[in-house]
């Protein structure tokens, strides 16, 4: 039993009485799995993915055919419903991360993998342009054995194309929060097509800004939309 089992259960004893526990956890587990039947039902897989600003991140999956849906948020971290200031303070754990819905009828794991790649420089640690912390590093959160062989042999691939070491993490799927709801579709809202820069993990910084800690990035600026992220 894991420890969301454990506060549900004590939630249960506190709302039903003994002899209904087992009713009680009947709903529960219903509860906790309705959204993945949802997507099994619906023919629907999930992938999950950070490649440091998610804004640009979920703007490149919602150009792909075969993607349903996607939903920016913070996961790989330990505190739970972090908010996004939270997050910036590097002190949860969590990464800025996309979750994608899928046709697999329409769009392969693998090509949403070849996505992930184009879409940000994995040699670079804790870094995107000049977004820098651990809220930004690159991973991959598989949600099952075959995502699990199918980002590791294409970490591999891209590997024999990179002087550098590719540092993008691959780890198991865990809680995921969706992030507040300005964040959701942040560009295409505002007609943007993409936050990253570009640059690349080679390149000099120079006259550049750093984001540091949740602060204001260049690209940021550059987008000209009278807000910021913080």
């Amino acid at each position: 039993m894991n420890w969301c089992q454990m506060g549900a259960a004590r939630r249960c004893r506190w709302s039903c009485g003994q002899a209904d526990l087992a009713g009680c956890w009947y709903w529960l587990s219903t509860e906790w799995n309705i959204a993945g039947l949802r997507l099994v039902l619906d023919g629907v897989r999930q992938a999950t993915f950070a490649a440091g600003c998610f804004w640009g991140v979920e703007a490149a999956f919602r150009e792909i055919p075969g993607v349903t849906a996607t939903t920016v948020g913070y996961t790989g971290g330990t505190t739970e419903n972090p908010s996004y200031s939270q997050v910036c303070s590097g002190n949860t754990g969590h990464t800025e991360a996309v979750q994608v819905d899928f046709d697999p009828a329409k769009v392969t794991y693998e090509q949403l993998l070849d996505v992930f790649w184009a879409n940000h420089d994995p040699t670079t640690l804790n870094r995107q342009g000049w977004d820098l912390g651990t809220q930004y590093r690159s991973a991959i959160f598989f949600h099952d054995p075959a995502q699990q062989a199918a980002a590791r042999a294409s970490l591999e691939v891209r590997q024999e194309t990179r002087r550098k070491p590719i540092v993008t993490e691959i780890t198991p799927a865990s809680a995921f929060y969706p992030a507040e709801n300005y964040h959701q579709q942040y560009l295409e809202k505002r007609g943007q097509a993409s936050c990253h820069v570009g640059l690349k993990s080679d390149q000099p910084v120079t006259d550049a800004e750093p984001k540091i800690l949740g602060g204001t990035s260049l690209w940021q600026k550059l987008l000209k939309t009278g807000s910021s992220k913080t």
